[in-house]
């Protein structure tokens, strides 16, 4: 459940510290007092877009923290396998804001959005004001519908949109095929130039390399030979470098017998002596072997033309035109057996048809199956909410099959007796629609295993007698499950485990700040009593708000 939930900074609140509870947490306030930017608040969290505006006035930044603490094992699984670990059963979800961009952390660790909004989606449900208006779409009555068969749907599903990538790749093949006969003539004898030209160029790995060493060499011959030469005569010629160290060797070794000392030296220089004459025959082995053949030099020219002409059109390395030459005449291969190929994919996309149908039929039959489970749960829980004569049924139309299957279906519901079953969208209003999604939320509330459901103004249209029942219902659910509820219903506020008054204050500087506290028994009365009376609160209005508040508690008792 949602612990505590701490904003700085964030529109109207300069900042604000709330500490919920279980059961039912409810918020009222003001028209204006700033309900709507606490829900904004926890939004971010899931993943909501963020602008400059957001943050208070003269500030840099501002900064959402929800503390969560999870204590079903299922949605500690579920954590973990998006690489999140409680610390003692808690998981910290924090987003700061500055101009332009936000930081996301989980337990202090920076994290992504959509990390961020995967963890929370799994630890609260937010229903805004205008959620209920999706159910009147189809495809989120399939989701509902797929969301209340669980594991079983969710594994039909994941079976069918692998049959329909599996289907699409197959029929993306196929269609690679529709090409005239003139067309595919043209592009096999382009491919089979492409591969008969690298093929007779008779490339090895690495040539190229020795290529230009030994094409830099020829250009370089002239040079390299006089410089040899100059290198050679500076060592080893007449009085040079040579004949002079060995006139050394041979007057230190004289010494030898009048200091001793001296026998090292002679030693190291000996020792040159000999790396030079080493250094000599080395050279003069290396000049013999100096040659330039013109006809060897236009003919590495050439072949290294060649490879670079290659080059430019097919890789840039000869590895990178032997794997081109592999691609294309692997497509050459497909085209000279173009009709065996087009059997073949014809019966691939024909296999692939097949088992994408009967992923689609299991799959149908799953949710048929739920459905009657589902359709029976809503009955109930739309009569616990005033629809005293209900009929509710989840109509199924077949479409073409795709990624969600073959299944097109419509929620139809009859308000009252002799109606007949209408598609929502002809037949509720506002406030029906939203005790209808209240109803669905509350199903789903124990298959989801979600922790917190948070509902904004789900009073919209309804008073009285419904209103009371509303009120019933969202106490019933925060039996199992944390519930946090913004409304203007004092029928609601009455059944608060925990009540939670907004208020908005002008301070001294001029600016508006909203804050947030819990209130006491006596103050939570007197906010019912604002709630019934409005502006005059009488001692009647009061009474009236205190016998409210004792058959809540009664009610709640009996629960």
């Amino acid at each position: 459940m949602l612990v505590n939930l701490h904003v700085k900074n964030l529109a109207l609140i300069e900042e604000a510290d709330v500490e919920f509870g279980t059961g039912l947490n409810i918020l009222t306030g003001e028209t204006g007092a700033g309900k709507s930017i606490l829900l904004g608040s926890m939004q971010l969290i899931l993943g909501g877009r963020i602008s400059k505006e957001m943050i208070r006035q003269n500030s840099s930044s501002a900064l959402v923290e929800l503390l969560f603490q999870v204590d079903d094992p299922e949605t500690e699984a579920v954590l973990a396998d998006l690489g999140i670990q409680t610390e003692e059963g808690q998981v910290l979800l924090t987003r700061r804001i500055t101009e332009g961009r936000s930081v996301c952390r989980i337990n202090g660790e920076t994290g992504t959005v959509s990390q961020m909004k995967a963890a929370a989606a799994c630890l609260l449900d937010i229903h805004g004001q205008h959620e209920h208006q999706s159910l009147l779409y189809r495809d989120k009555q399939l989701q509902i519908l797929d969301a209340y068969g669980g594991k079983e749907t969710e594994e039909a599903l994941q079976r069918t949109k692998e049959a329909y990538r599996e289907y699409t790749r197959a029929k993306k093949h196929l269609d690679s095929f529709e090409s005239d006969e003139e067309k595919r003539r043209r592009e096999a004898a382009f491919l089979e130039f492409e591969v008969n030209e690298i093929e007779a160029a008779a490339l090895k790995p690495g040539e190229d390399e020795e290529l230009e060493k030994t094409y830099r060499k020829l250009v370089n011959s002239r040079k390299i030979s006089e410089t040899i030469y100059s290198v050679h005569e500076a060592t080893g010629g007449e009085r040079m470098a040579a004949d002079l160290i060995g006139t050394a060797v041979h007057d230190l070794g004289r010494l030898l017998e009048y200091d001793e000392d001296l026998s090292s030296l002679h030693t190291s220089l000996t020792d040159i002596e000999a790396l030079l004459e080493d250094f000599n025959r080395e050279i003069s082995s290396y000049m013999d072997s100096l040659w330039f053949d013109e006809e060897t030099f236009h003919e590495t020219e050439e072949r290294l033309n060649l490879l670079n002409d290659m080059k430019s059109r097919y890789g840039q390395t000869i590895e990178a035109i032997l794997q081109y030459q592999e691609q294309q005449s692997a497509k050459l291969l497909e085209l000279q057996n173009y009709e065996e190929n087009l059997r073949k994919a014809e019966a691939a996309l024909d296999k692939a048809e097949k088992a994408l149908a009967e992923e689609c039929r299991n799959l149908s039959d799953i949710r048929r199956k739920y459905a009657a489970g589902l359709e029976q749960e809503i009955i109930k829980g739309l009569k616990d909410l005033n629809f005293l004569d209900v009929r509710f049924s989840i109509r199924f139309d077949g479409k073409k099959p795709s990624a969600d299957g073959a299944d097109d279906i419509e929620y139809e519901i009859a308000t009252n007796p002799g109606e007949s079953l209408l598609p929502l969208g002809r037949i509720v209003s506002g406030g029906e629609l939203s005790r209808i999604m209240l109803a669905i939320k509350a199903i789903l509330a124990d298959k989801d295993r979600i922790g917190t459901l948070i509902f904004d103004e789900i009073d919209t249209g309804i008073s009285g007698r419904t209103a009371q029942m509303v009120a019933r219902k969202m106490a019933e659910i925060g039996r199992h499950r944390q519930v946090i509820c913004i409304t203007h219903l004092p029928q609601i506020a009455a059944m608060a485990d925990r009540h939670f008054e907004i208020e908005k204050h002008a301070d001294e500087s001029g600016g508006t700040t909203t804050q947030i506290h819990l209130m006491n028994p006596e103050s939570s009365v007197r906010e019912l009593a604002r709630l019934l009376g409005g502006a005059a609160i009488t001692p009647a209005v009061l009474e009236n708000a205190g016998e409210m508040k004792r058959l809540a508690e009664e009610e709640k008792a009996k629960m």
